[in-house]
């Protein structure tokens, strides 16, 4: 009978080797063992929607990201560089833990949010931001979002728009041709090479 594994013997093995060479904790991040680039690498290589998108590829969680920030900027003109970045973060801890979709987080108890809002409080530490935000702009963060998945649930994923609007809430308004760009979904090497041209342009 093969013995049951202690708790000690899966925190010894909590952890992630990434491209950098980097070990990630994922019990305890730390902020140093945190490259921008295995962000980039990773959400470019995870799916939304589990994969349920259409289109000749992935319709990734860093395409997503940049969709998130693009509607913020759109809802919020007068949106500060650090709000921006921090929308562009908002769904990094994906590059290690995945993209869980909702439905199945909420037949979860809270060990994942938990292992989530670590690596999240990482991220914001290595790049400048508080490991909390303050409550706006969570609140602003999260209406993106719901503004982003309602694109995609109608764009991409099968979802008639009165469904979409009673999940997600409104279109947000974004113009064809944005729309046309950001929900066409991009080869993993062009949404990796996008995330990291705007996190440039939001990280000073």
């Amino acid at each position: 009978m093969t013995a049951k594994k202690s708790s000690r013997d899966v925190a010894s093995r909590a952890w992630q080797r990434m491209l950098s060479g980097r070990r990630l904790d994922l019990l305890d991040p730390s902020p140093l063992d945190i490259e921008i680039a295995d962000i980039a690498h990773g959400l470019a290589r995870v799916a939304r929607w589990n994969g349920q998108t259409t289109g000749a590829h992935i319709f990734s969680v860093a395409q997503h990201t940049l969709l998130v920030e693009t509607v913020m900027r759109h809802e919020n003109p007068r949106v500060d560089q650090r709000m921006r970045l921090a929308a562009l973060l908002h769904d990094a801890p994906e590059y290690v833990i995945g993209d869980m979709i909702s439905p199945f987080k909420a037949v979860l108890d809270g060990h994942y949010k938990a292992v989530e809002k670590r690596l999240l409080g990482a991220i914001h530490i290595r790049f400048g931001l508080p490991p909390v935000l303050p409550e706006e702009i969570t609140l602003a963060i999260k209406a993106a979002d719901r503004g982003a998945a309602y694109l995609e649930a109608t764009a991409l994923a099968g979802f008639s728009e009165s469904e979409a609007r009673r999940l997600f809430g409104k279109d947000p308004g974004l113009s064809d041709s944005v729309r046309r760009d950001y929900l066409t979904p991009w080869t993993a090497a062009r949404a990796e090479k996008q995330f990291l041209e705007r996190f440039g342009a939001v990280f000073a």
